[in-house]
C-alpha cells in the first residue's frame, strides 16, 4: 500500500521532470543551431510547444506503471467514497 499511497504525486513529478528534460534538449539543440529557433521572438514558445509535443508520447511509453499505479490508487479512492456514500444512504433509509 506505501509505494501507491503517493502514486499520483510520483506521476506528476516524472511526467514534470520529463517535460523539463526535453525541455532541455530543444533548447540546446536550439542552441547549437540543430533545430530552428522560431520566427521573430517567438523562440520560447516554439521551445515550449516542442518540449510539450516530445515529451507526451515519451511519457505515455516510458511511465505506463506509475500512470497504472496511480490509476489503481484513483479507483479505490472512488470505490471508498461509492461504499460510503451507499453506507449513508442506507442509514438515512433506516432512520426514515
Amino acid at each position: 500500500m506505501s509505494s501507491q499511497k503517493f502514486a499520483s504525486l510520483r506521476y506528476t513529478a516524472l511526467r514534470l521532470g520529463l517535460l523539463v528534460g526535453c525541455f532541455a534538449v530543444v533548447w540546446v539543440l536550439c542552441y547549437v543551431h540543430v533545430i530552428p529557433l522560431g520566427v521573430g521572438n517567438s523562440n520560447l514558445v516554439w521551445m515550449i510547444l516542442l518540449a510539450l509535443i516530445l515529451s507526451a508520447p515519451l511519457s505515455w511509453v516510458l511511465l505506463r506503471k506509475q500512470r497504472d499505479a496511480m490509476s489503481e490508487q484513483i479507483v479505490e479512492r472512488v470505490d471508498r467514497a461509492k461504499a460510503k456514500m451507499a453506507a449513508d444512504a442506507g442509514q438515512e433509509d433506516a432512520v426514515q
